[in-house]
């Protein structure tokens, strides 16, 4: 995403502190970047005297074993404009630098780098290449030239792997390179994935100890240190655990110590259960031992008002300058099931068996509810994350880490905030179309949004486009905990569906129909059977069976019936999943009947196996028999439960079902004029302000949306003579800043057909409105159509987002809108105006003429692109389009333009 807008740059020689990043590592380190400064000048020699002589040899093309006074001066006195270099620390220790020097005045700079060699190889090359090309993108830069020996292969990869366009030659041994630093599809594909490695190797790191300390392991039962340590324990740990404790010589029988250094071997998590203001000195105690990884359990920071919010913010400083990942604060802590590690370090009282399911959540409280209910359901988890404040590891790191995990094959989410919100919404659309994510979002329960205007900003509030956000990205949102299991029983076990197509089976009407209802509600489709089905089924059950859909067995039907059926219906081809629902007329043959259709559920040798759901009313003993199949059957006391899941799943196929296509920009939007535009508006009123309706028709005329032809004027002199400019019949529109509803305020006349109505329209006007109206719109009548509207806004959380719904005066009332992220491919443009429950009004309901679908898909594709361009747009409305046969037009266009809160700066990796 680009804009005209950025943060003004540091003055020359002004420290830039917004250069300043901690970054991870390959290998999951935490590790500082920053602008180098006079005072480095100490570690710089120090860093240089620890390199290799190969290094050294590769950085000065030739031995050059120390650095002189007028080296260390020319290298760390720089003007952070023309000459800028970034140092890399772990642990306080200086590892990398990393430098450019602009050529004359050109826009091309002299890049070299050098890391120290026990870093070499663990992607901090590539981190400061990324850090510097983009600060030196903003300075005006536009390519890099190096020289490195060709003997030098870890260089010559760190310029190929970074995805910038390079040109290379070589002479005598030496390989010049020039590096085009705009970024491309390439470059940003190759720093995501490998930002995503990264964050996956922390987490492996955190869920992999081969040995945990616990500090403010108590003697005493109760202790949530005490409790920690004793739970990893019990759980058969397959490393190896201490506890630190400052008064006592053992905790459990296990020799404690009275700090982590003081632990003879090497620490590869530490649990921290100590008061909030003794966490950083055990943090710092941490680094010193070389701790990977650290969970802090303790409270008091964030969540107890604002100086706990600084008191985290530096905690989480302090672990990234140590080199070390935290989990927390605040937090219940964390657990690996596998049988390789079998780490239970929580202080829940239990934790469910090993599993499938990989669960985070950011409430211990919801964690220890979950662990309970899982457990009753017998389902298992393969690891487990108390995301608590998350200081530091996120829900995004722990999807990172899932992604490749081949234990865990269903991801549960339990969220109360999003920390990076977009790159949530890119790791769930990538995860989940081989690995469902399923969703419980608190927090939908806020007020409207502030300081919105438009319709857009009053109609796309923030649970609005949570909603959609997470749509957009295939998650399977759950509306409670209860929910959300139901979701993970059904996919821990049963194939995804197909389709929405369903087949219901049962031994009475009043369930069956009942189920029927909750599947129509739930999107779900109940097609008849084939007439194969019908007659395979007529043959083999007892007479006055209803054979169609739902199939109703006779209420003495036992487990033979039921299982017959089953396997019929399992092989009709226009079916693509079953719910069996059983009403005991005898308890006593409710395990008979689960039992058999378990076997029929196997669907052995079956190509493509169909979601088989049970739902036995009164019946808990037949649940045994379910779990204890060869494909385990989630079995609901009401069918309904089974409906809401199986449309929600049905939901995420057909997600998955579309093409995965990436926008493509508008060849003729005009995104240069328009940031001149936005620029010149916000040079003139930093505040911001709203467009004129001249201005806003031309700002998304630069985007080829089409506008109907419009004339300004203060007079009713100036208005006629617009509207003989135009052509009568013409309407008269009110024009002010932030006036939305004209409509309501009589703002609006339309069909003027002469001059003479004209002026008393606008003396009518000017009369009833006053100041309100400090100018007027004259248009030329818009063709009769379909009234839509469509507009944009910059999500504080999310970014650009574009809405489009029916539109005119009632948009409002109807309450029949889209939301989605920008930019958008044609084919979810098009999804958009499918979700619609007015659809058929655009297809052309009754014989009404129809819109022309493709060129609104068009005028939303570019919309979004417009407002994903220009962060300064801060929400729009196009209300109404018209939408005719043969074109679409913009008859109304309102929009803000503001400064974003934050500026939007040419992105490189980083953890802060």
């Amino acid at each position: 995403m680009v804009s005209s807008y950025t943060a003004e740059l540091s003055p020359p020689g002004v420290y830039p502190k917004y250069l300043e990043a901690d970054v991870l590592l390959s290998d999951g380190t935490a590790a500082r970047l920053r602008p180098i400064r006079e005072e480095d000048g100490p570690s710089l020699l120090q860093f240089h005297a620890g390199l290799s002589q190969q290094s050294i040899y590769r950085r000065f093309f030739g031995a050059h074993p120390h650095l002189s006074d007028a080296e260390v001066k020319h290298f760390t006195n720089v003007d952070y404009v023309d000459r800028l270099a970034l140092v890399a620390e772990v642990g306080g220790k200086l590892v990398a630098v990393a430098r450019y020097d602009r050529l004359g005045g050109s826009s091309e700079a002299e890049v070299a780098f050098v890391v120290s060699d026990a870093y070499q190889g663990r992607g901090l090359g590539t981190l400061l290449l990324e850090h510097l090309a983009a600060a030196a993108a903003e300075r005006g830069m536009t390519s890099f030239t190096a020289q490195t020996l060709a003997e030098n292969g870890p260089m010559r990869n760190v310029f190929a792997s970074v995805g910038f366009s390079e040109k290379t030659s070589m002479s005598d041994g030496i390989v010049d390179v020039r590096l085009s630093i705009r970024p491309t599809e390439t470059s940003l594909a190759a720093a995501e994935e490998r930002d995503r490695k990264a964050a996956a190797a922390s987490v492996q790191r955190l869920l992999h100890p081969n040995s945990v300390a616990v500090v403010g392991a108590g003697r005493s039962p109760g202790g949530v240190g005490h409790e920690i340590f004793t739970n990893i324990l019990r759980s058969g740990f397959t490393g190896v655990a201490y506890p630190v404790n400052t008064a006592a010589r053992s905790v459990g029988g296990v020799r404690a110590y009275p700090s982590v250094s003081d632990i003879p071997d090497s620490v590869d998590l530490a649990v921290i259960a100590v008061p909030a203001e003794d966490v950083n000195a055990v943090l710092e105690d941490c680094g010193a031992k070389g701790v990977a990884s650290v969970v802090v359990v303790s409270a008091g920071f964030a969540e107890s008002g604002r100086h706990g919010a600084e008191e985290e913010r530096q905690t989480a400083r302090l672990v990234h300058q140590l080199g070390m990942r935290m989990v927390g604060p605040n937090c219940l802590g964390v657990a690996n099931l596998e049988p390789k590690v079998s780490l239970n370090a929580t202080f829940a009282p239990s934790l469910p068996r090993f599993g499938c399911v990989g669960l985070a959540s950011q409430s211990g409280g919801i964690g220890i509810a979950v662990f309970e209910e899982a457990a009753r359901r017998g389902l298992g988890l393969s690891s487990f994350v108390s995301l608590g404040n998350k200081a530091d590891v996120s829900g995004n790191d722990i999807l990172s880490y899932w992604e490749d995990d081949r234990l865990t094959s269903v991801i549960l989410l339990y969220l109360e905030s999003f920390g990076n919100p977009r790159r949530f919404i890119h790791l769930a659309g990538r995860i989940g179309r081989i690995k469902p994510v399923v969703v419980v979002k608190s927090g939908r329960i806020i007020g409207p949004r502030n300081l919105a205007w438009s319709h857009t900003g009053a109609l796309a509030s923030s649970e609005t486009v949570v909603r959609a956000a997470l749509d957009q990205a295939g998650a399977l949102r759950a509306d409670s905990l209860g929910e959300m299991l139901d979701l993970a029983e059904i996919l821990a076990s049963q194939p995804i569906p197909q389709g929405r197509r369903v087949a219901v089976v049962g031994n009475a009407g009043g369930p069956g129909i009942l189920t029927a209802d909750a599947c129509v509600a739930a999107g779900l489709e109940l097609p008849e059977l084939s007439a194969r089905s019908q007659e395979l089924l007529a043959s083999s059950v007892a007479a006055g069976a209803a054979l169609d859909n739902p199939v109703e067995l006779v209420a003495s039907a036992g487990a033979e019936d039921y299982g017959h059926a089953l396997e019929v219906i399992l092989e009709d081809p226009g079916i693509d999943s079953v719910i069996v629902v059983f009403a005991p007329p005898m308890a006593s043959a409710a395990q008979e009947v689960a039992r058999s259709v378990a076997r029929a559920s196997a669907q052995e040798g079956a190509t493509q196996p169909k979601p088989v759901l049970a739902a036995f009313l009164t019946t808990p003993e037949a649940v045994g028999s379910f779990r204890s199949a060869k494909r385990p059957i989630p079995c609901f006391t009401y069918p309904e439960t089974a409906a809401i899941a199986l449309g929600k799943l049905a939901k995420h196929a057909a997600w998955r079902s579309r093409p995965q296509g990436h926008p493509q920009r508008p060849s003729d939007a005009r995104q240069d004029l328009a940031q001149e535009l936005v620029a010149s508006v916000i040079s003139q009123h930093p505040q911001g302000r709203w467009l004129s309706p001249s201005e806003a028709a031309q700002l998304v005329g630069l985007y080829g949306i089409p506008v109907a032809e419009l004339v300004e004027a203060k007079t009713p002199e100036q208005a006629c003579a617009g509207a003989s400019q135009l052509g009568f019949p013409v309407a008269l529109k009110a024009s002010s800043p932030g006036l939305v509803h004209k409509s309501d305020v009589g703002g609006v006349r339309l069909d003027i057909r002469d001059e003479n109505e004209l002026k008393e329209a606008w003396q009518e006007m000017s009369s009833l409105m006053g100041e309100r109206m400090e100018a007027g719109v004259v248009q030329a009548m818009s063709p009769q159509g379909i009234e839509t509207i469509a507009g944009v806004l910059q999500d504080p959380l999310f970014g650009p987002v574009v809405l489009f719904g029916l539109g005119g005066t009632a948009v409002e009332v109807l309450g029949d809108q889209s939301v989605h992220l920008a930019p958008l491919t044609t084919d979810e443009a098009a999804e958009m105006m499918r979700e619609l429950a007015g659809y058929p009004l655009l297809q052309g309901y009754r014989g009404a003429p129809p819109a022309n679908l493709e060129l609104l898909k068009d005028l939303i594709v570019r919309l979004g692109w417009l407002c994903n361009d220009l962060v300064e747009v801060a929400e729009a409305d196009l209300n109404p389009v018209v939408a005719t046969p043969d074109r679409v037009v913009a008859v109304d266009i309102k929009i803000r333009i503001a400064l974003p809160a934050q500026p939007r700066r040419r992105s490189a990796r980083r953890l802060s």
